[in-house]
Formats: C-alpha cells, structure tokens, sequence
C-alpha cells in the first residue's frame, strides 16, 4: 500500500467552528437511518439500521420496498439530499440551513412523492434530555457545507483504513459502517462467544437495543467527528473488559485508556500528524484488538488469517 502523509488526511475544523451543524447532521442522520430500520429485515446486531461511507457522503444503500426498492443519500459534495428508486424516480432537496423539523418534513414529503409510505419513531436516540421529537424542532441550524464536506473527507481516509484492518480477521466481523446513534463509523471483531447481558442505561435508547447489540463477545474500534470526546478521535474497547486490558501496551504512544469514558482514545490530529497516517491509525487498531484478544482467551490462531 502507498504510505500516507498528512497532506492526504483533511484538517478539520476545531469543533466549536461547526459544532451547530454538526449537531444537524446528527439528527437529520437518525431520520435517514429510522427509515433504513422501518423497511430493513432484522439483522444481528442492529446491522440492519446503519448507514455506509459513499463515494459523495452517506448512504443507506438499497432498501426494499413492496413499491420499488429505493436509496438515500446525503450527498457531501453537491450538498443534496437523494432519494432514488430502482424505477428511475428521482427526489432531492438541497443541504442547507434549516430546521429538523424542515428536514424531517421534507424527507416524508419526497417519499411521499415516490409512493413510499413510511412511520418512524419520531424522537431521537441516543441523546440525553431533553430533546424534542423531529417535527418539534423547529430551530433554526447552520449548514456549514465546507467543515461537512471536510468531514467526509476524513471518514474516506478513515474508511480505506478500517477495511485494510477488516481483511485478516477470519472470525465473525461487522461490516464498515455509521452508526447514526451516536454518529460513528466503526468496525467490530466478535470472538464468537456470548456475552454477559448488557445492563442498558443509553439515554433514550431502550435496554433491548444494546442487549442484541453486545449479545457477543467483542473488540470494537470507531471515529468519532466530535461527538464523543469533543473533538474528532478514534475509540477501541471490549465488551466485556477482560481483566488486565486497560494496562496493556497499546501504540501509538499517543493513545491512553480512559477510565472514564471505558475505552482506549486516539484523537484524530494525532493521527492525522504521524509520519504515516495509515500506520498509525492501523496500530491502534491492531493493538487494542490484540489486547481485548489475549487478555480474553480469544482462539487467534481459528480466528485471524495470519496467527502465529
């Protein structure tokens, strides 16, 4: 593989300069993503409810429907919203400054067009109090077009990584995809033993979601833009925590385990600054899964493609 160098890593802006659009974005991704799970047969794991990183930005892929299959899009570089039918029908709505509820509102109103008949629940996940359902939202957001383009941008990088990790594990993997829950993109490694049952408590999530979410056992690493630790970061952890994992040796030198939040960080401009981008974030990969590996009596040698 060609080595990276910052250059191919965008800079993004400090989170406080697009914080208000990206809280947009976040809600306007759960809208997308209530739609994917209406019409999704059931997946483990809640597969079934994600979006995936596109060559223009965000896509739930196809989703069938009694009425004609269709796909939505948020499109990062003309700034649209895309709903396309396998027919050929076509809806779209620019991104810009506007309220949920407008967004919300519009969405419903394109896939009414394109006679797709959908109910969600209207309130989002994930997000402690208070906050209102969609169509009660009707303040006024931002749309700072450049930072979410840069945004995307950065979840490319991140993505070419992520699926260069995914290719030597043998066992059970997730695909690549964007959690819209708590809007990250993550990759998780199952060692194919159950799990404990998860005790729940995600705000304005119920205990069923997390318990088939974490059935498994699992080492699970993501990116966050900001939404987790305040700025754009990556995140490792294993469920259950095997004993001695939070005091393993984990690279690069820059990422620690937080007690607090649980889990191993990496912020994104340490990453971004390496020598070699790619390396540094496939380290830190690689290094907390070996941590959750070894220190859970995982089987390596059954699971991973090129175990000693």
């Amino acid at each position: 593989m060609k080595h990276s160098n910052p250059s191919t890593w965008p800079s993004l802006s400090p989170l406080a300069e697009w914080q208000s659009s990206l809280n947009a974005i976040h809600l306007w991704s759960q809208i997308i993503g209530k739609i994917r799970l209406a019409h999704m047969p059931s997946v483990n794991h809640y597969w079934h409810s994600t979006l995936y990183v596109s060559a223009r930005g965000l896509s739930t892929n196809l989703i069938p429907h009694s009425n004609g299959g269709f796909e939505m899009e948020f499109d990062f570089l003309e700034h649209q919203l895309h709903i396309r039918k396998v027919t050929g029908a076509h809806r779209s709505f620019p991104l810009e400054a506007m309220s949920v509820a407008d967004f919300y509102h519009k969405t419903l109103e394109g896939l009414k067009q394109l006679q797709i008949d959908t109910q969600i629940y209207a309130k989002p996940v994930e997000l402690p109090d208070p906050i209102l359902p969609f169509p009660d939202d009707v303040e006024k957001a931002p749309y700072d077009a450049e930072a979410i383009h840069t945004f995307w941008l950065a979840l490319t990088d991140v993505q070419r990584v992520f699926a260069r990790f995914r290719e030597d594990f043998l066992g059970k993997v997730s695909p690549i995809h964007f959690f819209w829950g708590a809007f990250d993109l993550a990759v998780t490694r199952f060692s194919g033993r159950t799990a404990p049952r998860h005790p729940g408590g995600v705000p304005n999530c119920p205990d069923y979601v997390m318990q088939e979410s974490y059935s498994h056992e699992l080492s699970s690493a993501g990116f966050w833009p900001g939404t987790g630790l305040g700025e754009a970061a990556f995140y490792a952890y294993a469920y259950p925590e095997p004993d001695g994992y939070k005091t393993a040796k984990v690279l690069p030198q820059e990422a620690w385990y937080s007690t607090e939040m649980g889990e191993y960080l990496l912020t994104y401009e340490a990453v971004r600054n390496s020598p070699n981008p790619d390396e540094a974030l496939l380290q830190f990969l690689q290094t907390t899964y070996e941590a959750a590996a070894t220190y859970g009596n995982w089987d390596r040698k059954a699971l991973e493609r090129n175990s000693k």
